[in-house]
């Protein structure tokens, strides 16, 4: 049995921890084997979250005066907390996961940027975008029309030497005593034909 010292640095601890997070999702274990337990801790270490079994009076004690006051207050049965100060959705997938995987483990509530949520809007943030995942859909956005541009930049050299290829196997420059290059004007069928040729 611990101390009560030790009682109230598991409780100085834990309030440290409630006071920075933004998401806290309450989650009850009983029955959950060891092997499932550290499958949980893991899973949700992966997604930047934290993992850990609390004591109802403790849990309550350090929610005090902090954003999950509201979520964990009267509470009842075997309790543990699953919090994270990054992306919620990425926590909600994880603990999602584990929850189809091992019945034992179950959602009782949530809070998330001080709004406290059901078990059903926490399986709702489970199936949105993660952090990451909109950052990459974002990039993928800006950078598709840079790299066409990129594309048609690079083909443009290309492109005019075979115009003006095409251009002097048709005599469009003239020869010997024929015109200067600078004086022959080009006709409408020549123009036509460059911007044929030529990336838009």
């Amino acid at each position: 049995m611990k101390k009560r010292s030790e009682k109230q640095q598991d409780l100085d601890s834990l309030k440290t921890e409630l006071a920075r997070v933004s998401t806290v999702i309450l989650t009850t274990f009983q029955g959950i084997t060891v092997h499932d337990d550290t499958k949980l801790r893991r899973s949700v270490q992966a997604a930047g979250g934290s993992y850990q079994v609390v004591k109802n009076t403790i849990a309550e004690r350090a929610a005090n005066g902090t954003p999950a006051e509201k979520l964990l207050t009267n509470l009842k049965g075997t309790n543990s907390i699953a919090y994270t100060n990054t992306d919620p959705v990425a926590l909600a997938k994880a603990l999602t996961k584990i929850a189809k995987d091992v019945p034992a483990f179950q959602f009782r509530a949530g809070i998330v940027e001080g709004r406290v949520i059901s078990v059903a809007e926490i399986q709702q943030l489970a199936n949105l975008p993660s952090k990451d995942e909109l950052i990459s859909k974002i990039m993928f956005l800006l950078n598709a029309p840079a790299q066409r541009i990129a594309v048609a930049l690079n083909a443009l050299p290309r492109n005019l030497a075979v115009t003006v290829n095409e251009a002097i196997k048709a005599n469009k420059f003239g020869s010997g005593g024929g015109e200067p290059l600078e004086t022959k004007a080009l006709t409408t069928a020549d123009r036509d034909a460059l911007e044929k040729e030529l990336p838009l």
